[in-house]
């Protein structure tokens, strides 16, 4: 089968910084299927898979990135029990093994699900990774009531992730959803995505002061956990909540939190997968949430850009765009 990855870390801009070879077409067992890829989408942990994983080294194999997928059931493995081959299904994978830039994946069927009917393929494929991080945060990591009359101050509104969190939380939940902006055109998504509320993170205690909020109950930071760990820890309310999903370059002083009895917690969302936790189906169950809310039509497509054809091209242009900071909403590359 035709793949595109890397075997050596480079900047995008070097001319084997991704590269199509021929890989061994998959093959199925136990939990595993193998899906004829349709589209994939792009992600930051595609760009720091790319330029972290490699450095200095030449992979005997090379990798194979793409970390949303949705494609055709080809063949089911023998415990497989909840789809049969035909089904279009989509996902968000795992980290530690080959993913969708290419016309074949192996994937473990729990962690996938059938398709949305009501959109396209390349509105669908931009959903799973976010979809799946922006619920686990909300529901499985800060355990957030629906029925609460409480906010969110969401860091990062919109991007990939903080577009698909904030109608989540409008959608499923009774939360007053805040979201960060800095610039008239995402300040304008953030408010079709549904937020309640756009506050600017280049001043955020100051701005989500002006909002009308002393404090927040719950923040999902999704943008850059050192530059806002003060602000954070300055604006949750005592006994609330953070979750980040980014790493902190520098160290934090989570003595700040202390006397307020917060929680700080950590969202991950290959860690199912990447350690087949006992209640790694929970993904599969998320996903076909989220197929039901999007036909239903109560949550919409973050897509905002797609590059049609399997080219190394077009995959270089899908890093470029997300390693410039400017991308707004997801980005699908249609094969």
């Amino acid at each position: 089968m035709r793949a595109i990855g890397f075997n050596t870390s480079y900047e995008i801009d070097e001319e084997n910084s991704l590269i199509e070879f021929k890989a061994e077409k998959p093959i199925s067992s136990e939990f595993d299927i193998v899906v004829k890829v349709i589209a994939a989408s792009m992600n930051p942990v595609d760009t720091k898979v790319r330029v972290n994983s490699a450095k200095d080294i030449i992979l005997d194999d090379p990798k194979i990135l793409g970390y949303d997928g949705i494609g055709v059931i080809e063949s089911i493995g023998s415990k497989v029990t909840n789809f049969k081959q035909g089904d279009k299904v989509f996902y968000a994978g795992d980290v530690t093994k080959n993913g969708s830039n290419a016309q074949f994946q192996l994937i473990d069927s729990r962690i996938v699900a059938l398709a949305p009917t009501s959109i396209s393929d390349e509105e669908a494929v931009v959903l799973p990774l976010t979809s799946l991080t922006a619920w686990e945060a909300m529901f499985d990591r800060m355990n957030i009531d629906p029925s609460e009359n409480k906010t969110i101050l969401i860091i990062g509104g919109a991007g990939g992730v903080g577009s698909i969190a904030t109608q989540i939380a409008k959608q499923t939940t009774n939360l007053t959803v805040i979201a960060t902006a800095s610039r008239e055109e995402t300040t304008k998504w953030c408010k079709d995505m549904g937020a309640d509320h756009v506050v600017n993170h280049r001043d955020l205690v100051n701005s989500v002061n002006e909002a009308g909020f002393e404090s927040i109950d719950y923040i999902f930071n999704v943008a850059n956990t050192f530059i806002h760990w003060d602000s954070m820890a300055e604006l949750i309310a005592p006994q609330g909540k953070i979750c980040s999903i980014v790493d902190t370059e520098e160290p934090i002083d989570i003595n700040k939190l202390k006397a307020k009895s917060v929680t700080f917690i950590w969202e991950f969302m290959f860690t199912r997968a990447m350690f087949n936790t006992k209640d790694i189906q929970k993904q599969s169950d998320i996903l076909a949430e989220i197929t039901s809310l999007v036909d239903q039509s109560k949550i919409k497509s973050t897509l905002s850009k797609t590059f049609n054809g399997f080219s190394v091209e077009n995959f270089k242009a899908a890093h470029k765009l997300s390693e410039s900071g400017k991308a707004v909403g997801k980005t699908a590359i249609i094969f």
